[in-house]
């Protein structure tokens, strides 16, 4: 029973020097911006973002022999932009989200 006791009190304890640990921690920390510091729009108004659809661009495989493309060969997007820019939309009677126990497609 003392021993359990003894235990309780070491991390009692412990916790009270956490808290004194991380006060002291906060307190060393930079004051938070006021209101006048936050961020804000800017003049022109929000900015608005671009939607596309974009598909992968494929490395050609080099089975004739012919000497295989080095890194600086590649741009630096692993996708282009598609020739199709409509949304895939949802379909009736399509499967749902992955393991939703759903029929799949009929």
């Amino acid at each position: 029973m003392t021993v359990v006791f003894i235990i309780g009190l070491v991390i009692a304890g412990a916790l009270v020097w956490a808290v004194r640990v991380g006060m002291r921690v906060m307190d060393r920390e930079p004051d938070r911006p006021r209101a006048d510091e936050q961020p804000h729009l800017p003049d022109t108004g929000a900015v608005h973002e671009e939607r596309e659809m974009r598909e992968p661009d494929e490395i050609p495989l080099n089975n004739d022999g012919s000497p295989r493309l080095m890194p600086y060969e590649l741009h630096h997007s692993g996708s282009r932009r598609g020739e199709d820019q409509k949304r895939r939309r949802w379909l009736p009677g399509s499967s749902g989200a992955f393991g939703s126990g759903g029929p799949g497609h009929v």
